[in-house]
C-alpha cells in the first residue's frame, strides 16, 4: 500500500538498525532485504552508534539473525546491527 504524500511511515516496530561503512552498501541491503520479504527503511545513520555512513537501515529486530544470513549470502558488507528502540 503507498503512503499519501507527507504521511510518515510507521517504524514503531522496527527497532533493529544496521549500520554499514558506505551508502552504496546500504542501498544494496534494502534490495536485498526487500527481495527476501522484509520490511526494511533506509535512515540517517544514527551518530550515537556509527560514525562511518550517512545512511543506515531499520528492520525488526528480532529478525537480526535472518537478516544477518541474507546480507552475507548476497555479499553486503555492513558494519554492525544493533538493537536501537526509538
Amino acid at each position: 500500500m503507498w503512503k499519501k504524500r507527507g504521511q510518515k511511515e510507521d517504524l514503531s516496530k522496527l527497532e533493529g538498525v544496521v549500520t554499514f561503512f558506505g551508502s552504496h552498501h546500504a542501498l544494496m541491503a534494502e534490495k536485498v532485504l526487500k527481495n527476501s520479504g522484509f520490511k526494511a527503511v533506509l535512515i540517517p545513520g544514527p551518530r550515537a552508534i556509527s560514525p562511518n555512513c550517512g545512511v543506515a537501515l531499520r528492520f525488526a529486530f528480532e529478525a537480526g539473525e535472518q537478516i544477518k544470513l541474507i546480507l552475507e549470502r548476497n555479499f553486503v558488507t555492513y558494519e554492525s546491527i544493533h538493537l536501537y528502540p526509538h
